[in-house]
């Protein structure tokens, strides 16, 4: 078979948009078949078409399609797929999913469940991370029984703390808390939003440390016991929690603190007894200290800079890890060649609060050049909705050093055209012409510092408008409320006369969905 491989014939994937296809591309050039599966709402997705067979698996909503781990593994027998790769998101990181796509006698592309379940709850990565001589942020190894215990430990510890959902990520069920008297409140807010997000309402503490960068390592492991890092990304530009641009490699990590990480992070990964693509997370002070945070137990989404600056393609060596191959690679021929970097065009809009944005996409013109790639899931007539996270695609380019490459990113952007919706790529465009940026003078927490002069408003003016929208929020509660004691007919009147009270109940839909 072509590339090597000798198991796969066919694999499914248990995905959509961008990641989807970019395992069918991958799997297209080692001659492989593919599957895909779809929702209703992605009857007409590009995954759909480029794959060589395709089937139905349910309702728009993800818990009725994409979430449905017994419908996937149907699909993939129905097919006579050998293999499923989970892609990012949806069951990428479960370990019960893993198990039975095992169970059934098919192939998980991806590392083993019990790894998984090693690194998946974050207080368990501490803990083995702890045992393997890992450093991690001083904080708890075991969820907490109580608000009381989170008190004593907080106050051990020393404000400010961060209180994490044991079983979180993307941001959900994480509270920053500076001082006591917020601890209680925090902490039941982030259970609420841990339980609802991830059906698990475990919260552990860490102590907070401040403006630190978010620099990961990426890892490779095949089933002979070789594992690599192929070096760090930087994943600093974030919003709420949510990696908006990243880069390899960092300004802020030379080549002794890599190699250092470097072995760190595959400690990590023996330890767990990992195998295939992983990504170990760090936070990093500015004298060069850092600390383990958690393993992403799958791709990540800025895999592709990883790639630019390795030329290794992780996707296709994905797939020939889990068909049984041997790394050929040696680590000390790994190093970063060039500066790669990584924007996610959204459909947000990010002068109105970064609200998402929904529509039919009318026109699509996308970038090219040297050193220009775009991963997408779009085409034009593609239709934008609320079901789904709101990532068109990643727009990444190369460059000799930074400054090419941020110069290369701002004239790609330029050249991005999506017609329809609201994206975000504006607002990258902005990022781009910041001079704080331009130095790499960033942390986690400096888009949020920075973002008001980043859109051209100052902070009282953000103020001002954020007043404005809870204000007209609550002007079309009130409206709401004063139709429904009303007969139709006087209902419909006061529609024709304010056509705007629908859009603010529309912003107020779409926020609560995005939250």
């Amino acid at each position: 078979m072509a590339g090597g491989l000798t198991l796969f014939r066919k694999i499914l994937v248990a995905n959509r948009g961008e990641i989807a296809l970019r395992i069918i591309r991958a799997c297209q050039e080692l001659g492989v078949k593919t599957v895909a599966v779809y929702s209703e709402a992605d009857a007409r997705a590009p995954h759909v078409r480029e794959a060589d067979e395709a089937v139905l698996i349910g309702p728009p909503p993800s818990r009725e399609s994409y979430l449905r781990g017994d419908k996937i593994i149907d699909a993939a027998k129905l097919t006579a797929a050998e293999a499923i790769h989970p892609g990012y998101g949806f069951l990428s990181e479960r370990e019960w999913f893993a198990r039975a796509v095992r169970d059934a006698g098919l192939v998980w592309i991806g590392p083993p469940a019990e790894a998984i379940a090693a690194m998946g709850s974050k207080t368990a990565a501490r803990t083995l991370a702890i045992a393997s001589e890992v450093p991690v942020v001083p904080g708890t190894t075991e969820p907490f029984a109580s608000v009381v215990d989170a008190e004593t430990k907080a106050a051990e510890f020393g404000y400010p703390v961060l209180l994490k959902a044991a079983a979180g990520g993307g941001g959900k069920g994480m509270r920053v808390v500076t001082s006591a008297k917020d601890l209680r409140g925090s902490f039941e807010a982030a259970q609420r939003e841990a339980r609802a997000a991830f059906g698990d309402d475990a919260i552990y503490l860490e102590k907070f440390i401040e403006r630190p960068r978010h620099v990961e390592i990426q890892i490779l492991a095949d089933s002979h016991g070789n594992v690599l890092s192929l070096g760090e990304r930087e994943c600093s530009v974030q919003r709420r929690h949510q990696k908006m641009i990243e880069e390899a490699p960092s300004v802020a990590v030379n080549a002794e603190l890599r190699k250092k990480m470097g072995e760190t992070a595959v400690r990590a990964a023996r330890a767990a007894g990992y195998v295939n693509a992983g990504t170990c997370e760090f936070l990093l002070d500015d004298s060069g200290q850092f600390y383990f945070l958690e393993m992403n137990t799958r791709l990540q989404v800025e895999h592709p800079v990883t790639e630019l600056v390795t030329g290794i393609d992780l996707v296709q060596w994905q797939l020939r890890v889990a068909s049984g191959e041997r790394l050929p690679f040696r680590q000390e021929e790994i190093s970063p060649r060039g500066w790669a970097m990584e924007c996610r065009i959204t459909s947000e809009d990010a002068l109105n609060n970064f609200l998402p944005s929904t529509g039919r996409i009318t026109h699509l013109h996308l970038p090219s050049g040297p050193g220009v790639r775009w991963d997408g899931g779009i085409e034009s007539g593609s239709d934008v909705g609320l079901y789904y996270d709101p990532m068109l695609g990643k727009l990444i380019v190369w460059g000799a050093d930074r400054a090419q490459a941020v110069m290369r990113m701002r004239r790609a952007l330029v050249d991005l055209t999506i017609l329809g919706i609201e994206t975000s790529r504006d607002f990258h465009v902005r990022v781009m012409d910041d001079e704080e940026f331009q130095r790499g003078d960033i942390d986690i927490q400096w888009l949020e510092r920075r973002l008001p002069s980043i859109l051209g408003r100052t902070p009282a003016e953000e103020t001002v408008r954020a007043a404005a929208i809870a204000a007209a929020l609550l002007a079309d509660r009130d409206r709401a409320e004063r139709r429904t004691s009303r007969p139709e007919q006087a209902r419909k009147s006061e529609k024709a006369r304010d056509p705007g009270a629908d859009t603010w109940k529309q912003v107020a839909r779409r926020e609560s969905l995005r939250d």
